[in-house]
């Protein structure tokens, strides 16, 4: 097998016991890179000299005993609107094309003292603000669209360019490109990762965390990342994170929820289909299914727009008062829209905040984990403006795919996307499972379970195309 198409796991355990070297490992990556990226355009910046020169360091330690742990020379890439320090920093505007960092991310730095090695920074939707991606191609159709804005991440794990990459995710941008790309990503907790050096979209509704191949490489990379940081005002402690995410599978007795409304509500056949049969999928494993209604479901997206519109405005608006004509037009109009908003309009949005989180967080004393699709559609076409349902619902793409993840942006509850299998267009479906705050093992537990009892890991895109 070629080495790119190694899990996380597999290529760290045989990198721990000195049967496969990070040198060979980020060579084969490195080409495979080269392979993809003409077809692919996964990547914004590719630091290939210094990966060599990371890999060679890497194996010198490991050689010399002094291993670091799981991530110690894996090739991974990051999105670009995470510093690194030396590397430009674009996220995808024309305003920030000549940004040059001087200092690491918090997560940079995390990954780094892990022994990580970064082969380059991944293309996002511009400012992370959007959900296609517009630049990139999925790997597994290049006439479909990537999802986004971690579009870039999730399609070099999908290709083999990277072994892991980092997203970030303000409404579904870690979740969605995972789905539609036959991954696994991972919206933690809101706080549990360091947001510090990291492009900000919407400061309460802004979480960072991985895309990886299987669930199992998402719990190695989160025990990396996970941690309190005092120049994140968010930043939380988990006392019991650490290891725990890689406890036992044993699912009995795990209640997991089964939404009655909002989630199965104008999706495709071939979502829902999928998703109900990997729900009874979970109940041979022992987990007990709970039928749950979803509490203020209808508030959820107008809060949504109504914290992250004035936020994002907020943010950009020096961009928008000094250079507003290097934004793309379609994120110039939502942060124009956002500056349209009232204050008392935002602090309604606030006041709905607090009662829909208060509302999740008893839904979650009657369950463990929650199972539902994670988006309503598989990958749409580049040129497809929007979805029309069977009841007359018109809805925008970007509408259709954040309907679904944007609830645990508005709770900051931890939510994971698994691949669990192809529509008929040979197109990747996805399942979402979502737990309680800090219930990280218990979210990860349910999907590796799910994944090791069905070979359901993510398969490496290699189509003809590409």
């Amino acid at each position: 097998m070629q080495l790119y198409k190694l899990t996380l796991a597999a290529a760290a355990e045989a990198i721990a016991s000195k049967e496969l070297s990070p040198v060979e490992l980020t060579a084969s990556v490195l080409q495979r890179l080269d392979e993809t990226e003409d077809t692919l355009n996964a990547y914004v910046t590719v630091t290939a000299e210094a990966a060599r020169t990371a890999a060679a360091q890497a194996e010198r330690e490991i050689m010399a005993g002094r291993y670091r742990g799981p991530l110690h020379g894996i090739p991974f890439a990051l999105k670009d609107t995470i510093d690194v320090s030396g590397v430009p920093t674009t996220a995808g505007s024309r305003l920030w094309a000549d940004r040059l960092p001087t200092e690491d991310s918090a997560v940079t730095r995390s990954l780094a003292s892990a022994g990580a090695v970064l082969v380059g920074k991944t293309q996002t939707h511009e400012f992370a603000y959007g959900l296609i991606t517009p630049q990139t191609a999925n790997p597994w159709h290049t006439e479909r669209i990537a999802g986004g804005s971690s579009g870039g991440s999730a399609v070099a794990v999908a290709a083999g360019s990277a072994l892991f990459a980092l997203g970030t995710d303000t409404a579904g941008s870690i979740r969605v490109p995972a789905a539609l790309n036959g991954v696994v990503g991972l919206k933690p907790t809101y706080g549990l990762v360091s947001r510090w050096g990291v492009a900000p979209l919407s400061w309460s509704l802004d979480h960072v965390g991985p895309i990886t191949r299987n669930a199992h490489d998402a719990a190695l990379v989160l025990d990396a990342l996970a941690g309190r940081d005092v120049r994140d005002p968010a930043s939380i402690t988990s006392p019991n994170l650490h290891g725990e995410c890689g406890r036992p599978t044993d699912l009995r007795g795990l209640r997991v929820g089964i939404p009655r409304n909002h989630f199965f509500h104008n999706v495709t056949a071939e979502v829902a289909e999928a998703v109900r049969a990997a729900i009874d999928r979970l109940g041979d494993l022992g987990v007990t299914t709970v039928d749950v209604e979803i509490p203020l479901a209808e508030y959820i997206l107008p809060t949504l727009w109504g914290l992250m519109g004035p936020e994002a405005a907020s943010v950009h608006e020096h961009h928008l008062q000094n250079q507003a004509d290097l934004f793309g037009a379609d994120v110039r109009i939502l942060l124009e829209a956002g500056q349209l908003i009232p204050a008392d309009d935002y602090m309604r949005a606030q006041r709905a905040r607090s009662v829909i989180r208060r509302s999740w967080r008893e839904l979650f004393d009657t369950i463990d984990v929650l199972a539902a699709p994670t988006v309503a559609c598989t990958a749409a076409e580049r040129s497809q403006p929007e979805l029309r349902w069977a009841d007359g619902a018109v809805e925008t793409v970007t509408d259709a795919y954040v309907r679904l993840t944007a609830p645990m942006n508005v709770t900051g509850l931890p939510s994971v996307s698994i691949p669990i299998g192809f529509d008929g267009a040979g197109l990747p479906l996805g399942l979402q499972l979502t737990a309680g705050a800090l219930a990280e093992p218990d979210l990860l537990r349910t999907a590796i379970a799910y994944e090791r009892a069905y070979n359901s890991s993510g398969i490496l895109a290699e189509a003809a195309s590409i």
